[in-house]
């Protein structure tokens, strides 16, 4: 049996519904009504209003989307209309038609652009597109650019992003088979082979390895190889010799060969293995009423308190009116051994001895030479 409503012989002819006033007499009923009232007048205008919302939906057929699709959007606005309608600010039939064809135009533009694109570009691509018809019958001919960007009165640029942004309304498929061909698909047809992917790996094992070298060797190795410097350059500013860079460099580049073509990671000498600390060794000689201390290795920053314990001990403990600094076997001496020698004469000075310094490579001469200790070097 037909559902009958207070809308009147109106609600059993949906073709000759009067929206306005059905809409009228549900605001007029619903005062004072009871909730379960109010709830079953909304539905009967609802049920009343759905073939203008179908109608509504059939405008935007032939779209790409399915005509199900848009009448269950279509009445998602009606919902929204019939819940916000108040008479006195009109007619319900045009607030009913906006609410309605803008949820409809919001469906299209957030749910069937195949790639996401901003709203303003979405709204002028439609611009566009309308305008290229206007000016394709207008001039018989295919618009340009300029022509389209003068007639809407944006930027070519603003109109080139419209165009390309168009072919993301409806992308082709990757899957799509080729013409000709029931076998290949248009993906194969995109991209190809990637060689750097083969070396990520190396990349990543390179980098862990990296870590585990000493700093200057680190330091090194970005200055030669990232920061494209010269060995002379390098030398220059660490302060050691140009044989020395290039033997630092070989050593760290052979260690990260073996260690990258092995499944366990090589001894690198600078390691403290065995319980022993490697790369520098001090040691003390008496001779006669002297000290000599010997030194075997490079003096930088790792090792310099080490050597600096062992010159303060020989110096204060070792009873001897002369320490003898035996240097023969050290071939890099940088800034940080450095201030361990000199605060090893002000010790001596202090505690009333002599200290000298024997057997300096040149190279290491020389730095002790420009940092003040020529004359302890002349003392020997």
């Amino acid at each position: 049996m037909p559902v009958r409503s207070q809308f009147g012989e109106a609600a059993a002819d949906n073709t000759l519904e009067d929206l306005d006033t059905a809409a009228l007499e549900f605001a007029a009923g619903r005062e004072g009504a009871t909730a379960a009232e109010a709830e079953q007048l909304r539905e009967d205008l609802l049920r009343h209003c759905l073939p203008f919302a179908g109608r509504l939906a059939r405008r935007y057929r032939g779209r790409g989307e399915h005509l199900e699709d848009l009448e269950q959007v279509a009445r998602l606005g009606l919902v929204k209309a019939v819940d916000r309608y108040d008479p006195g600010r009109g007619s319900f039939t045009a607030y009913a038609v906006i609410t309605i064809s803008g949820e409809l135009k919001r469906h299209f533009r957030d749910r069937t652009w195949g790639v996401h694109v901003p709203r303003r570009v979405q709204d002028l691509s439609l611009e566009v597109g309308h305008a290229s018809m206007l000016l394709t019958s207008a001039l018989a001919r295919t618009p340009t650019v300029a022509e389209l960007a003068r007639h809407l009165g944006v930027s070519e640029p603003a109109v080139l992003e419209a165009v390309e942004s168009a072919a993301g309304y409806s992308p082709a498929s990757l899957n799509a088979p080729i013409a000709g061909d029931g076998v290949a698909e248009f993906g194969d047809l995109i991209g190809g082979v990637d060689d750097d992917l083969e070396s990520v790996t190396d990349k990543l094992t390179v980098t862990d390895l990296l870590l585990r070298l000493p700093a200057r060797e680190r330091r090194m190795l970005a200055m030669r190889f990232y920061g494209n410097r010269t060995q002379a350059d390098i030398a220059a500013e660490l302060g050691i010799s140009q044989m020395h860079v290039s033997r630092l460099l070989s050593r760290a580049l052979s260690w990260l060969r073996e260690a990258m073509l092995s499944d366990t990671l090589p001894p690198w000498e600078g390691d403290n293995r065995a319980g022993q600390q490697r790369g520098m060794d001090v040691s003390v000689i008496r001779e006669g009423t002297a000290l000599r201390v010997r030194v075997c290795g490079e003096v930088d920053r790792d090792t310099a308190e080490r050597l600096r314990m062992g010159l303060r001990h020989a110096i204060t403990t070792g009873g001897a009116s002369l320490v003898v600094v035996d240097l023969t076997a050290v071939p890099l001496l940088d800034a940080a051994g450095v201030s361990v020698l000199l605060d090893a004469v002000r010790v001596a000075a202090r505690a009333g001895g002599e200290i000298c310094m024997s057997g300096a490579q040149p190279y290491v001469a020389r730095i002790l030479a420009v940092s003040g200790l020529a004359g302890v070097l002349r003392r020997c």
